[in-house]
């Protein structure tokens, strides 16, 4: 469900699709909302977590969520979006966890969501917040996958441009933000491959990351996103409204063309598709994760992606096929890229 690739042979630009699959073998409508309101249990809920395995570590990233959505009532009025009523609570298949979505907007914010996997096995967050056209900060994003023994970790400001070709974007939003990256570098070390594909769509503070499950672990975590959403709030809160329409047609295709990515080579639907089934599983990838995808742009995959598509025309769906992987944090104490040969 987030961007981020493991090995030169994946295309993922989310959590690795191998790792996952192998953990997972082995292991309201009112504008005034009370963002307090979601976290009461239900009878049900409370039925679903009492039967979790006393072997998963016990985590729950529904305090995650109740800070970031805190801390944005802080800053601007958030008010639910028409999403919320189609998009709030599934059961998987086996009727062994639940499936809860949250979603939000506000005057800078197109579109706040958060979607929590509680099971037996496992423990997910897929929280994203999207700013309007209007705003080029970057998309935060944050993505846990949690067992009794790993944690899979994607947590960064996603660039809504390049980073790496363009020198103003970057230091326009990430300059300051270099020393905050470098402190959790040190906390979480660099989580393996990653590929070119996915690279251009990470920041130079981007925390990607594997470790051992332990509370102490969590709890930094924690610390990380409470950290990296106040900055995001903070640079939208600077953030001028743009007026220009040019360069607001630009945010929009960028935002587009970063949800196309995301909805055609996420793996994460795998995970989807086995709690909820194949149907279910696209229309929430499509029309609540990366909402969007089909109404902010008529541009397709191959239109923004065209060294995927094969000489027939058709999407190539091999490993990475265009770069390198880096095994290593790809900028250095400045935030200055290392690599090379990325394709814009």
């Amino acid at each position: 469900m987030e961007l981020g690739g493991c090995s030169s042979s994946s295309s993922s630009s989310s959590l690795c699709l191998q790792q996952l699959t192998a953990l997972l073998r082995t292991e309201k409508n009112s504008c005034c909302v009370s963002t307090r309101d979601w976290s009461i249990s239900s009878k049900k809920r409370a039925t679903t977590l009492s039967s979790i395995s006393t072997r998963t570590f016990s985590v729950s990233y529904r305090k995650f969520v109740d800070f970031a959505l805190d801390e944005t009532t802080s800053h601007t009025h958030l008010f639910s979006s028409p999403l919320q009523e189609k998009y709030n609570s599934l059961e998987p298949k086996d009727g062994k966890g639940e499936i809860s979505m949250l979603s939000f907007e506000a005057a800078e914010i197109r579109l706040l969501r958060s979607l929590i996997i509680e099971t037996e096995t496992m423990q997910v967050l897929d929280f994203t917040v999207f700013p309007r056209a209007e705003y080029d900060v970057p998309i935060f994003c944050a993505n846990f996958f949690t067992t009794a023994r790993t944690n899979i970790v994607v947590l960064d400001l996603n660039p809504l441009h390049d980073v790496i070709n363009q020198r103003h974007y970057k230091e326009k939003y990430f300059k300051s933000l270099i020393p905050l990256g470098l402190k959790y570098a040190e906390l979480f070390p660099w989580g393996g491959k990653l590929t070119s594909e996915s690279i251009k769509f990470f920041s130079p503070i981007v925390i990607w990351t594997k470790f051992n499950s332990s509370p102490e672990k969590y709890e930094i975590l924690y610390s990380a996103f409470k950290d990296y959403y106040k900055v995001w709030l903070e640079l939208v809160s600077k953030s001028d409204k743009e007026t220009d329409e040019s360069q607001i047609s630009r945010n929009l295709e960028a935002q587009h063309r970063y949800l196309v990515w995301r909805a055609e080579k996420d793996p994460g639907q795998s995970v989807l598709k086995k709690l909820i089934g194949e149907t279910l599983a696209k229309d929430l990838l499509r029309g609540f994760l990366f909402n969007g995808v089909d109404v902010l742009g008529s541009k397709t995959f191959n239109d923004y992606f065209p060294h995927y598509c094969s000489k027939d025309g058709d999407l190539n769906n091999k490993g990475s096929i265009i770069g390198k992987s880096f095994e290593n944090r790809p900028w250095d104490e400045r935030g200055e890229f290392l690599g090379e040969g990325i394709i814009p």
